[in-house]
């Protein structure tokens, strides 16, 4: 049978501690249209009176190991885009931009390797960003939400010049680390280099990037902030959704796989926050000193950790 017991006037503690399951846990994460939450409830029950019961968040973390190989390869993507009016073309933007890797974790400064030729009329400006793309997949149906969590802009660019970024730093922000396995809600993140065009459309490419929680071994910059295999910096866990966010262009990212292409059609063009959709563009692959990187992949996130919950207390 039950055993009893028999609590006094006062208070009365009650420590304890358990393993989450060993199957992964999705990481948690609050949104714009949605969250994965969890919690540790107690309740206390009395004899001819309601029941009592408290809860408490729990915080739980699904580690991406950005020391992996399918997040050690690098990422190249280049473009090309005529600039003209309605008499006559002034002359192609090139642009070719090149990431180290595709994984960083929070506090990392991403090196950004880029060629950007100006053969038009126009004088232009670089700017590269990192966009953040979560979806929700519910009843067959998908709802995405976008927004740019950093950026840093580069130099004019006069009519006949080019320019290079020769590691131009882009540092990652506060942000949740990215949720690749969870069927219902993911969150993506991408590396946007683009220029803007007096008088034409854009013209931006996007790279890929996974946001980790265990920093790369035997990437010491000196820009990033990780000092050790095993620091985590749990500063997102802090952050909150503003009450009254941007509101989003319709967007999907540029990730896909099998399980996702079931229930997402196909994506539209990619639109920066800040400007309308752009219109389509002839593009093609330009040489480049860099190599093409292999195709992207994702990964299986470590065994979730074990959480020590903190003691309950009960008034009586």
């Amino acid at each position: 049978g039950e055993e009893s017991l028999i609590l006094l006037d006062g208070r009365h503690e009650f420590p304890f501690s358990f393993q989450l399951p060993q199957e992964p846990l999705v990481t948690s994460f609050t949104g714009k249209y949605g969250s994965i939450q969890y919690y540790v409830k107690a309740i206390l029950e009395r004899p001819a009176a309601p029941d009592q019961s408290v809860q408490t968040e729990l915080q739980v973390i699904s580690h991406i190991d950005v020391s992996s190989p399918a997040l050690l390869t690098p990422v190249l993507r280049s473009q090309e885009k005529m600039v003209g009016c309605w008499f006559f073309t002034s002359g192609p933007v090139s642009l070719s931009a090149k990431i180290e890797r595709k994984g960083y974790c929070n506090g990392e400064a991403i090196p950004i390797y880029a060629e950007i030729e100006n053969c038009s009329s126009r004088l232009i400006v670089p700017k590269a960003a990192i966009f953040q793309t979560q979806t929700y997949l519910a009843s067959g149906k998908t709802k995405t939400f976008r927004q740019m969590v950093a950026n840093v802009r580069g130099n004019h660019i006069a009519s006949g010049s080019t320019d290079t970024w020769n590691g131009k730093t882009l540092k990652i922000p506060p942000v949740s680390p990215s949720i690749l396995d969870c069927c219902i809600i993911r969150v993506e993140y991408s590396l946007a280099v683009y220029i803007h065009i007096p008088g034409a459309k854009k013209l931006m490419i996007e790279m890929p990037l996974v946001i980790g929680t265990i920093p790369c071994i035997g990437f010491s910059s000196r820009n990033s902030s990780i000092t050790s295999q095993f620091s985590v910096d749990m500063s997102w866990l802090a952050l909150t959704m503003p009450e009254h966010p941007e509101a989003p262009p319709n967007y999907a990212d540029v990730v896909s796989e099998e399980e996702f292409s079931r229930h997402v059609p196909a994506y539209p063009p990619p639109i920066d926050c800040e400007e309308q959709l752009c219109c389509p563009v002839f593009a093609y692959i330009q040489e480049f000193r860099f190599q093409p990187p292999p195709l992207y992949s994702e990964i299986d996130p470590h065994p979730t950790d074990v959480e020590e919950i903190q003691p309950i207390s009960f008034m009586l």
